[in-house]
């Protein structure tokens, strides 16, 4: 990896691991429809001028509206659903072990991709994964949350899902299309739907303290659009498969900034169910799975948001 490559992904790292501490300051004044309208309005707004102003985008634009189908599929299960339940959880979970919780996404998609047979086999390591991946969330759960705590954590379940779901979409119906193009307007959809939403909900705020407002701007520009410019970027130079090995410093991000920002106790069964988590993802993802026989073209690594 070149130097060059190698700052990309540390920036990329941070990028896609403090939004959990971003989402848990913010969360204190907005609430979660309103949150997700700010980041993806202002996320789209940043995005627009520069993925149109590339005439592959612009070119991509006649088939991206023919697949108006699998871009509103994929827009729901990867930012609608998962953005709100992932702010609403929140409220209930500290930052770092909502980001834990989150970093069992390989192994969710894992286990999708067997069922519906995109994968032949997952092998020894692949079992494993799953067995260690499934026992570091049980292992939060059980030990490290209380009762009421449970509700936040079948919101998670939700935003887990919708991540695993978004990829295989992208993979199977969108993989011909610029990544760029296909962020862009999953951003515009989303902004869009909750325009109404907030509208007839809790509507906008009359005022919101200085953080949350930089907690919002941050969370759009860095956490969102950057983010996307910053991957597309990484996997011009790395490959989309070494790529992906970004999930597994996420979280790391996330616990840390938690415990220094905001105090959040780490205690050993956070520290145990996070080891096991990451564990779980690299077997999943390692173990010796027969490659899918997807379309010429498909991303190896599709695109994938982690909060």
């Amino acid at each position: 990896m070149t130097r060059r490559a190698a700052l990309m992904f540390a920036a990329l790292g941070v990028a896609w691991g403090i939004p959990y501490l971003l989402i848990k300051v913010a969360g204190d004044e907005l609430a979660p429809s309103t949150l997700v309208l700010a980041r993806t309005a202002v996320a789209a707004l940043v995005l627009a001028p520069i993925a149109l102003s590339r005439k592959e985008v612009r070119d991509s634009l006649p088939t991206l509206a023919r697949h108006w189908k699998a871009v509103v599929a994929y827009t729901g299960f990867e930012i609608v659903g998962p953005w709100l339940f992932l702010a609403r959880a929140e409220h209930d979970l500290p930052s770092s072990t909502t980001a834990v919780i989150i970093s069992a996404v390989p192994v969710v998609g894992a286990v999708l991709a067997l069922a519906t047979r995109r994968s032949e086999r997952l092998g020894g390591l692949g079992w494993a994964g799953l067995a260690l991946g499934t026992l570091g969330v049980a292992t939060l759960v059980g030990f490290d949350l209380v009762p009421t705590q449970f509700g936040a954590v079948a919101e998670l379940a939700v935003v887990v899902v919708g991540y695993a779901v978004g990829p295989a979409i992208l993979a199977r119906h969108l993989s011909e299309l610029p990544g760029m193009a296909v962020v862009l307007a999953s951003l515009v959809l989303s902004a869009l739907v909750y325009v109404p939403v907030v509208a007839l909900g809790p509507g906008l705020p009359d005022a919101v303290s200085a953080p949350v407002v930089a907690s919002v701007v941050v969370l759009a520009l860095v956490c969102t659009a950057g983010a996307f410019l910053l991957l597309f970027a990484l996997v011009g130079e790395i490959g989309p498969v070494r790529s992906t090995s970004i999930v597994y410093v996420n979280p790391v991000v996330a616990v840390v900034a938690g415990a220094v920002v905001l105090g959040e106790r780490i205690t050993l069964t956070t520290v145990a169910g996070f080891a096991l988590v990451l564990a779980g993802s690299f077997l999943t993802t390692r173990g010796p799975r027969e490659p899918a026989r997807n379309a010429p073209g498909q991303p190896a690594a599709p695109l994938t948001v982690e909060a």
